[in-house]
């Protein structure tokens, strides 16, 4: 079994306070929940108001597999407009390792 993780660093566009940041995070962590079936978090600054991180763990038998569904997250979360990726850091690991 293959397992992977992907930790996301977003800075946020015009955000003034927690409330406003929650408006932009939840629906993105909803949405990439739902369309890829993984499990997702925001997991990092947790008390800025424009950064934001996000914490994605998947599980696959192949390594190709998992692979292409990192990318495709990845993808999808650099195409969004109200937020800007700084950083996307994997960790993949064979249950063997």
């Amino acid at each position: 079994m293959w397992v992977g993780s992907i930790e996301f660093d977003l800075l946020l566009g015009e955000v003034g306070s927690l409330k406003e940041k929650r408006s932009l995070v939840r629906p993105l962590i909803a949405e990439l929940r739902r369309t890829y079936q993984l499990s997702v978090a925001e997991v990092g600054h947790l008390d800025l108001h424009r950064r934001t991180g996000i914490g994605i763990a998947a599980a696959s038998g192949d390594h190709a597999h998992l692979i292409q569904i990192l990318d495709a997250v990845e993808r999808s979360v650099a195409a969004r407009p109200e937020s800007e990726l700084l950083s996307a850091r994997r960790i993949i690991r064979n249950t063997d390792d």
